[in-house]
C-alpha cells in the first residue's frame, strides 16, 4: 500500500475554504516542496514526491492570506509536523485558521 497526502485549509471566520494558501512541505530526506492551496482550499500536488515513512513538517503560510481577508494575523504561518509509517495509506492534514486561532486534526 503506498503512502499518500492531501491537505485542506477552512476560514472559520468566513466559513469558506482558503484558496491560493502556500504551503512548503519538508520531508524527512531534507527536501522541500512548494505548493499551494487551489479554489476548494485544498492540496494534493507535492511534484513527484514518493511519500516513505518519517516525521514531516508542512508549513502553511498564512499571514498575506489573513491580511488580505481580515486585516489581521497573529499567525504569519503555521506549522504542523507529522509521522507517516509505512502502508499508512492516505493521509489528510486539514488547518482551520482564523486571525487569532487555528486547529487541526489527521482527517480522511
Amino acid at each position: 500500500m503506498s503512502i499518500s497526502l492531501s491537505s485542506h485549509v477552512l476560514d472559520t471566520t468566513l466559513g469558506k475554504p482558503a484558496s491560493n494558501m502556500p504551503l512548503t512541505l519538508f520531508t524527512p530526506q531534507g527536501k522541500t516542496i512548494e505548493a499551494s492551496t487551489n479554489d476548494d482550499g485544498r492540496c494534493n500536488q507535492w511534484q513527484d514526491t514518493v511519500f516513505t515513512a518519517g516525521i514531516y513538517q508542512l508549513r502553511f503560510h498564512t499571514k498575506d492570506y489573513l491580511m488580505s481577508h481580515h486585516q489581521a494575523a497573529f499567525y504569519p504561518y503555521v506549522d504542523i509536523h507529522f509521522e507517516l509509517i509505512e502502508n499508512g495509506g492516505h493521509y489528510h492534514v486539514p488547518l482551520l485558521i482564523s486571525p487569532y486561532g487555528f486547529s487541526s486534526y489527521r482527517g480522511s
